[in-house]
C-alpha cells in the first residue's frame, strides 16, 4: 500500500519497524502546514527552520525510543512540540533588564511588591491544569485554533492560512470552542478564577 494511503499511525508503526520510508511520508505530509505554523508566530525564516529541524529531531528520538503512544492526532502532538521548542527559544533569549538603586528606588522593593503567595502559586497552577484538561476535550479542530489563537497570539487570518481554512471557519471554530469550554466548565462545576 502507498504510503499517502496509509494512516499517521500506521506511518509511525512502519517506522519504528524501520521502514525510513513512512517518516519521510509523514515529513511530507505535514511540513508545509507545520512550517507555516512555526514562521507565523515566530516571522523569522531562519529561526522557524531551526525549530522545525528541532521538531522533527524530537519526533524521530521519541518514536525510536518508544515513548510515542498516539492519543490523539498526530499533526496536534508534532504542533505542541514545535510550539513548546518555540517556548524554550524565547524564554531562553529573552533579557532579563538590569536596574540598579538609586536614592528613591530600591531594587529589593520591586522584587518583593511582585512577589506571588505560595498559595496564589498553587491555585493558579490548578486553574492551569484544569483549563487544560477542558481544552483537551474540545473537538481537534476546535483545540488547534483556540491554541493558535491564545497560546500563539495567531490573528484570525493567520490561523485561516496555517489551517488551510477561510477566516469565517476559524472565527465559528473559535467560537464553538468557547461554547464547549463553558458547557465543559459549568458540567464540571471548574472554577477558572485566579
Amino acid at each position: 500500500m502507498k504510503a499517502d494511503k496509509l494512516s499517521d499511525n500506521e506511518l509511525v508503526l512502519r517506522y519504528q519497524s524501520g521502514d525510513e520510508s513512512a517518516l519521510k511520508a509523514l515529513i511530507q505530509r505535514y511540513e508545509k502546514r507545520l512550517f507555516s505554523y512555526i514562521l507565523v508566530s515566530v516571522k523569522n525564516k531562519e529561526l522557524a527552520e531551526d525549530i522545525f529541524q528541532d521538531t522533527f529531531i524530537k519526533v524521530i528520538h521519541t518514536i525510536r525510543s518508544g515513548n510515542y503512544y498516539e492519543e490523539g492526532k498526530f499533526f496536534h502532538w508534532i504542533m505542541r512540540i514545535a510550539n513548546n521548542l518555540k517556548v524554550d527559544y524565547f524564554r531562553r533569549s529573552q533579557k532579563i533588564p538590569v536596574m540598579s538603586a538609586t536614592e528613591n528606588y530600591d531594587a529589593l522593593d520591586f522584587l518583593t511588591s511582585k512577589e506571588e503567595s505560595v498559595e496564589q502559586t498553587m491555585v493558579r497552577e490548578q486553574v492551569y491544569e484544569d483549563l487544560a484538561r477542558v481544552v483537551d476535550h474540545l473537538p481537534d479542530e476546535q483545540r488547534e485554533v483556540l491554541m493558535l489563537r491564545i497560546y500563539n497570539d495567531y490573528s484570525f487570518k493567520e490561523i485561516a492560512e496555517a489551517t488551510g481554512v477561510s477566516i469565517n471557519t476559524a472565527l465559528g471554530r473559535m467560537r464553538y470552542a468557547i461554547i464547549n469550554m463553558r458547557k465543559l466548565i459549568n458540567q464540571h462545576q471548574i472554577s477558572v478564577e485566579l
